[in-house]
C-alpha cells in the first residue's frame, strides 16, 4: 500500500518542484506533529490562517454542534440559516457604522473577485487601481491586481483596465481619477514583506478616492482578525473603507472569506442583472459556525491585548548581525536578511530544529513570522532560541 507521501507525490497536483514534504498527523495549539513523533512549532499559522491556534477547543465545539444540525443546504443567500446570519451580525459589530452588509464566500481570492465586481457594478466604471508588490490572490481577476509581473506574464491576457501605482507614493494618488471604479490596497502589504503605510498615506488615499468618487477597497485577508493587534488593521490608521475583504484567519482553520460594504452598495448586485454574484459554498454553515467561535475567542480571551507584548518578545530575542531589519505591525512580521540563499538555508535549518517559518512571495530575503496569537511567551522564547541557533550555524561573520 502506498504511503501518504507517495500518494501526495504521484496524484496530488504540485505547485513547485521542491515542496516542504513535512508529513503532519496532528496539530494542536502552536504545534504540528509528524508520524514519528516529530514536533514543529508553527510560526506561520498556515500563512495567517490559524490565528487562534490549531484546533482551538471552542472552534471544534462549534463545528461539532453544527455537524449535528445540517451541512450544505442551498446556494448562497436563498435559505435563512443561523450560522451565517449570526456571523454577519457579529462582524458588523466589529466595524464602523455603515459597514454592515456581508457577502460570504469560500476564500480570499473569491472575496477580492466579489469586491471588484461590486465596485464596478455600483460605480458604473471600469478602471481598477492596485499597487506595486500587491498580492490579492491567484484567480485571473485577482491575479490581474497583483503587483509582480513574474507571477502574471505566463497567464496573460488578464483583466483589462487595471493600473498599478507605487505604494506610499503621494504623487501617484493623482492617477486616481473619475474613471476609477475602485482602488484596492492591502492595509498592510503581506507578500511584499510586511510594508506598512507611511504616516498620513491612507488618509490621503481615502480623501482622493472620496474626491473622485472611487471606492476604497481594503484587503485584510492577511491582516484582519487580530493579526496586527486590533481586530482590523485599518483601525490603526484613521480611515474607513467602502469595501473590506477578509478570509484566512477568519475561520479558525475552516475555509471562508467575505467582502463587506454598506447596504446601499451591496444591493447593487441584486438587479441588472439579478444574482450579480453567486457562490455555491459561500456562507457554509460549518465554516460560519467556526468563524463565529473564532471571533468570540478573539474578543473574550484577551488575545488582541497580548499582541504588542508578544511582538516585542520576538524583536527582543531576534538580534543578530545577519538580521538587517524587522518590520511588523503586531504579529505580522518580516525579518530581513541579505539574500534568499542566506534565508533559505536558515529556514531549512530551523525546520530541522523543529520551527516552521517561510519567506514572502515578493520579498524572498525576509523571513515570515506570523504565529498563532495564542502563542505563549515560553513558546516565543523557544522558537527564537532555535531560530538564532539556525542563523548562527548558517551565517559566519
Amino acid at each position: 500500500m502506498l504511503s501518504p507521501r507517495q500518494l501526495f507525490l504521484q496524484h496530488q497536483a504540485q505547485t513547485t518542484d521542491f515542496p516542504l514534504l513535512l508529513e503532519v498527523e496532528k496539530a494542536e495549539g502552536v504545534f504540528m506533529y509528524g508520524p514519528n513523533g516529530e514536533r514543529y512549532l508553527d510560526l506561520i499559522s498556515g500563512i495567517g490562517v490559524s490565528n487562534v491556534g490549531h484546533r482551538h477547543p471552542r472552534v471544534l465545539q462549534a463545528i461539532h454542534d453544527q455537524l449535528d444540525k445540517y451541512l450544505h443546504l442551498m446556494v448562497y443567500g436563498e435559505i435563512v440559516q443561523a450560522p451565517p446570519a449570526q456571523l454577519a451580525h457579529a462582524l458588523a459589530q466589529t466595524l464602523p457604522a455603515g459597514l454592515d452588509n456581508v457577502y460570504f464566500v469560500s476564500s480570499g481570492s473569491e472575496a477580492v473577485e466579489g469586491a471588484c465586481k461590486l465596485a464596478k457594478r455600483y460605480t458604473g466604471r471600469t478602471e481598477l487601481i492596485a499597487f506595486d508588490k500587491a498580492y490579492h490572490g491567484s484567480t485571473q481577476g485577482s491575479l490581474s491586481l497583483n503587483g509582480s509581473e513574474s507571477f502574471k506574464r505566463a497567464f496573460r491576457p488578464l483583466l483589462p483596465d487595471v493600473r498599478h501605482i507605487r505604494h506610499n507614493s503621494f504623487p501617484d494618488l493623482a492617477l486616481i481619477t473619475s474613471r476609477t471604479a475602485a482602488v484596492i490596497l492591502e492595509t498592510v502589504q503581506g507578500e511584499a514583506g510586511v510594508r506598512i503605510p507611511a504616516p498620513g498615506y491612507l488618509e490621503a488615499l481615502r480623501a482622493r478616492c472620496t474626491q473622485v468618487g472611487a471606492l476604497l477597497i481594503l484587503d485584510e485577508i492577511q491582516s484582519g482578525f487580530g493579526r496586527t493587534g486590533t481586530f482590523w488593521a485599518f483601525e490603526q490608521f484613521n480611515v474607513v473603507p467602502d469595501i473590506l475583504t477578509c478570509a484566512k484567519g477568519m475561520g479558525g482553520g475552516m475555509p471562508i472569506g467575505a467582502f463587506i460594504s454598506r447596504q446601499e452598495v451591496m444591493h447593487s448586485l441584486k438587479n441588472d442583472p439579478m444574482l450579480g454574484h453567486i457562490t455555491t459554498f459561500g456562507g457554509h454553515p460549518v465554516s460560519c459556525a467556526a468563524s463565529l467561535a473564532t471571533l468570540r475567542v478573539l474578543q473574550e480571551e484577551n488575545l488582541l491585548g497580548q499582541v504588542p507584548a508578544k511582538a516585542e518578545a520576538f524583536k527582543k530575542r531576534l538580534v543578530h548581525p545577519a538580521i538587517k531589519e524587522i518590520r511588523h505591525l503586531g504579529l505580522m512580521m518580516a525579518v530581513e536578511f541579505n539574500s534568499f540563499e542566506t534565508l533559505k538555508a536558515i529556514i531549512d535549518n530551523a525546520i530541522l530544529k523543529g520551527v516552521l517559518t517561510d519567506w514572502f512571495l515578493f520579498c524572498d530575503h525576509s523571513m515570515r513570522i506570523a504565529p498563532p496569537l495564542t502563542i505563549t511567551f515560553p513558546e516565543i522564547e523557544e522558537a527564537c532560541a532555535l531560530i538564532m541557533a539556525a542563523i548562527s550555524e548558517e551565517v559566519r561573520f
